[in-house]
C-alpha cells in the first residue's frame, strides 16, 4: 500500500514508511519522534539486542509504558530477528515469572534497559509475535502471529475500508491509539496506521477529556475505541463536541445496536462496528460505502470482508435469520499457540473455524452478533439472549450497569439472573416491572443481584464465568 515492493516483515512498515525523515511520525504525552529518528533508534536497538546474544527466533519480552518509544522497539526487535512478546507495564512483579515461564524470552526489555532471562525458546522464522487471548471462556492462551499472516489481515481491512483505491496527495488522518500497546488492539491499530502511511498519536492511558483534546488537536476524522470508552464518552456531561471526528470502528468487544446509535446520535459520529478473534483477525467489518449506503445498519458488525467465508450452524435453517454459531474461514491466521497446537478442535472437514458466538445474517448481508454460545441460556427450551435483556435493564431506573447469566435449575435448567450496578438503593419490584413491559416473561430475570462494578477484562470484555461462580457460592451459603 505503501510502496511498490510488498512487505515481508512487520518492521518493513516503518523502514518504508512513506513519511520523510524531518516529518514527525510517532506522537506520545512528550515530543514526537519524526521518521528518521524513529528509524535510526529502531536499528540501534536491534543492534543492542543482537549484542547482547538475540538471534533470529528468540523471545524478547517488551515492558514499557504506552508511547512512541513502544513502537520503535517493536520494530527494533524485529529488526533483529527476534519474536515480540508483549508485556504490560502494570503487571506486578509477582505476575511476571508465570507469563515468563509460558513464553521463555531470551531477554526482557524494560526502561532500564536489557535484562537477560535465560528461559529461552527459539520460535519458527517467520512468528511476529505472541499474544495472549483474552480468556473470557477459559484460561488464556498464548497465540503465535506471523509477520506474513499479519500484514494480510490489515491489507484485508484497510483495501475495502479505502474502496480499494490507493489514498495520494494529502496523508491520512493520524491513527489514534487509545488502547494499551501490550493488547493485541493496541499492536493491531498502530501496525494499521503504519501500513496506511498515517502518523501515530498514542495514548498512555485512556482518559475521556485527554481523548476529546487529542482529537481536535490533531484533526482526527476516524479512530478505534473499545464499547466501554464510548460509555464513559457518552456519560461525560464535559465532552460536548469530538469534531472532525466522523467515524469510530468499534474494537475488543462487542457493541449492541443501542449504545452505537446512543454514540451516534450524541455525536454525529458513525460507529463502524465489526467483528475478529485473536486467532483469525479482523473477518467482518464495515467499508466507506456501507457506512454511506446502511446507516440503518448501525450496530451490525458489517459484511465479511474479502476473501473471508462464513457460515452459521444450528439447529434451524439459519439463512431466513435466524440465529446459529457463526462459523469463518479467512485467507489467513495465527501460527498456532505457544505451547503446542494448533486450532484444528475447532475446524471442521471444510475449513471453517467455530468461533463459539452467535450471529445472524440479515437478506443484505450484514452479520449480527448476538452473543457467545456458551452464554445462551435455554429456559425450559425457550431460548434467552443475555445481551437483550441486558440492554432492557440499561434502561431501568437508576441502573449504570447490568450483566445476566444462566444459573443452573433442577426444573427448567437454567434461569436467568440479573447483575446489576446502580445509582441508588436496589428496587427489584422496579426493575421487574421495567423488563416485564419490553421483554416477553421467560427472558425476565428470577432475580436481581446489587454489585459495585462488573467484573471485565483489561480490554472491557465482561467475564460471566465469575459472575456465575460467585452466585453459585451465594446459593451454597444458604443466601436468598
Amino acid at each position: 500500500m505503501n510502496g511498490d515492493a510488498a512487505p515481508t516483515s512487520l518492521a518493513d512498515l516503518l523502514l518504508d514508511h512513506p513519511f520523510a525523515d524531518e516529518q514527525p511520525l510517532l506522537h506520545g504525552s512528550g515530543p514526537a519522534l519524526t521518521a528518521g529518528v524513529a528509524r535510526a533508534r529502531a536499528r540501534a536497538l536491534a543492534a543492542e539486542l543482537q549484542a547482547a546474544g538475540v538471534d533470529a527466533g528468540h523471545g524478547v519480552g517488551l515492558r514499557l509504558a504506552n508511547g512512541p518509544d513502544y513502537v520503535v522497539a517493536m520494530m527494533g526487535i524485529w529488526l533483529a530477528g527476534g519474536v515480540l512478546i508483549p508485556i504490560n507495564d502494570r503487571l506486578p512483579e509477582k505476575g511476571l515469572q508465570p507469563l515468563l515461564e509460558a513464553t521463555r524470552p531470551f531477554v526482557l526489555l524494560e526502561t532500564d534497559g536489557i535484562r537477560p532471562i535465560g528461559l529461552s525458546r527459539t520460535f519458527d522464522p517467520d512468528v511476529a509475535f505472541v499474544m495472549w487471548t483474552s480468556g473470557t471462556t477459559g484460561v488464556p492462551r498464548a497465540i503465535l502471529h506471523t509477520h506474513g499472516a499479519y500484514l494480510e489481515l490489515l491489507d484485508r481491512v484497510l483495501v475495502p475500508l479505502r474502496g480499494g483505491e490507493r489514498r495520494t496527495g494529502h496523508p491520512p488522518s493520524p491513527n489514534l491509539i487509545p488502547v494499551s500497546l501490550a493488547l493485541n488492539a493496541g499492536i493491531y491499530n498502530a501496525l494499521f496506521g503504519l501500513r496506511a502511511g498515517a502518523p501515530l498519536v498514542i495514548m498512555d492511558r485512556f482518559t475521556t477529556a485527554e481523548f476529546a483534546r487529542l482529537v481536535h488537536t490533531f484533526q482526527i476524522r476516524s479512530t478505534v475505541l473499545p464499547p466501554a470508552a464510548m460509555a464513559m464518552l457518552n456519560d461525560d456531561p464535559d465532552i460536548e463536541d469530538l469534531s472532525p471526528l466522523r467515524f469510530v470502528r468499534s474494537i475488543t468487544a462487542p457493541l449492541s445496536p443501542p449504545q452505537a446509535r446512543r454514540f451516534m446520535d450524541r455525536f454525529g459520529v458513525f460507529v463502524l462496528n465489526s467483528y475478529g478473534q485473536a486467532e483469525i483477525g479482523e473477518v467482518i467489518g464495515w467499508t466507506a460505502s456501507d457506512a454511506k449506503e446502511h446507516p440503518e445498519k448501525v450496530g451490525a458488525a458489517g459484511r465479511p470482508h474479502r476473501g473471508v467465508a462464513i457460515k452459521l450452524v444450528g439447529e434451524e435453517p439459519h439463512w431466513s435469520g435466524d440465529v446459529g454459531e457463526l462459523y469463518v474461514r479467512p485467507p489467513s491466521m495465527a501460527a498456532g499457540y505457544a505451547s503446542g497446537g494448533s486450532f484444528a478442535d475447532r475446524t471442521d472437514d471444510e475449513g471453517f473455524i467455530a468461533t463459539g458466538d452467535l450471529a445472524r445474517q440479515d437478506a443484505d448481508g450484514f452479520v449480527w452478533i448476538e452473543g457467545r454460545v456458551g452464554d445462551l441460556i435455554n429456559r425450559g427450551g425457550n431460548k434467552v439472549f443475555p445481551e437483550e435483556v441486558e440492554e432492557v435493564l440499561k434502561l431501568g431506573p437508576g441502573v449504570r450497569d447490568a450483566a445476566v447469566v444462566g444459573i443452573p435449575d433442577e426444573r427448567l435448567g437454567e434461569v436467568p439472573v440479573a447483575f446489576v450496578v446502580l445509582d441508588g438503593a436496589l428496587d427489584i419490584d422496579a426493575l421487574r416491572a421495567s423488563c416485564r413491559a419490553d421483554l416477553v416473561p421467560y427472558k425476565v430475570p428470577v432475580d436481581f443481584v446489587p454489585i459495585i462494578s462488573l467484573p471485565r477484562t483489561e480490554v472491557g470484555k465482561l467475564q460471566r464465568g465469575e459472575l456465575r461462580a460467585a452466585y453459585q457460592a451465594r446459593l451454597e451459603g444458604g443466601l436468598s
